[in-house]
């Protein structure tokens, strides 16, 4: 076994409902903050299909419950901030570790690209390329297409993540290809994403609140001109392992001299994370109400 300090944790959970995947995520959270879990980089999907909203994103504003229900979309809330994503083809990651540990960056930027330089990594692999690209690009971006500079980056504003700029965005052809979302919380950072295999404008938009279907039409069609996915850069369709192998050897690389060591939950993390569950994450209080506080 190698030096455990230039080791970290890395996860791979598979499909899972939404509630299980964000409870997962603030237990490993806990169990870093105590000391008990290592730095953790975890790749998962979802099943079912969920729309996540950011943790001040308004529910009653921007949720659509019976397009939810019929297309058998659940709905949760992350303990991050930003709009909705609905978690559907894509691999998501999260990176969770101790905001002393050495190996994270102090300044937000360069936190940022401490997962995503390795996720661009992987991408490479698969033949995509990409790069970050920064708020003021993003805004300069959405005013030279005609739209305005507000939260909205663009002509259209909506409650979905991938149509409005970040402060850090990976972005290919221009496009948006992954979206992430941070917090500090308990002494530990969190970083998590999506990493977009297809894109289903119309299904996300179908799911949203607008004030009329012109208005739905007009913000897919923005949606769609704002965000791309890696099979529809590569001209073919991708795998979930195929995209979570290159993700891996991307990151491998990218924190060289760090080893990145598969292995498993505890069986600590798997109980808090159930509980997290009941009283948090699978609870319509946590979910319907904007939270100020995580």
């Amino acid at each position: 076994m190698g030096d455990r300090r230039m080791q970290w944790r890395l996860l791979r959970t598979g499909h899972n409902p939404g509630a299980w995947n964000m409870a997962v995520d603030e237990a490993v959270m806990v169990h870093v903050a105590r000391g008990l879990s290592p730095p953790t980089f975890r790749l998962f999907e979802w099943d079912p299909p969920t729309l996540s909203l950011g943790r001040v994103q308004s529910f009653e504003r921007d949720v659509d419950v019976g397009a939810c229900e019929s297309l058998g979309v659940d709905v949760v809330r992350r303990p991050t901030g930003g709009r909705a994503v609905l978690h559907d083809v894509e691999v998501t990651y999260s990176l969770i570790m101790s905001e002393g540990d050495p190996a994270l960056p102090a300044g937000l930027g360069e936190s940022f690209s401490l997962a995503t330089q390795g996720i661009i990594k992987g991408l490479r692999l698969l033949g995509v390329e990409a790069e970050i690209r920064g708020r003021d690009e993003g805004e300069k971006r959405g005013r030279a297409a005609g739209g305005t500079a507000d939260a909205g980056g663009g002509a259209v504003r909506t409650g979905a993540c991938f149509d409005s700029p970040s402060w850090y965005e990976v972005v290919s052809g221009g496009r948006k290809l992954v979206g992430s979302a941070q917090a500090r919380l308990m002494g530990v950072f969190l970083q998590h994403g999506s990493i977009l295999i297809e894109l289903d404008a119309e299904k996300l938009c179908s799911l949203l609140r607008f004030s009329s279907d012109e208005e739905r039409a007009a913000a897919a069609r923005h949606l769609r001109s704002r965000a791309t996915s890696i099979s529809q850069v590569l001209g073919r369709r991708v795998g979930f392992r195929e995209v979570e192998d290159a993700v891996i050897a991307g990151m491998r690389s990218h924190i060289a001299p760090i080893e990145l060591v598969e292995g498993d939950l505890s069986g600590e993390e798997l109980a808090l994370a159930n509980a997290l569950i009941s009283r948090k994450y699978g609870s319509p209080s946590w979910t319907v109400h904007r939270r100020a506080e995580p």
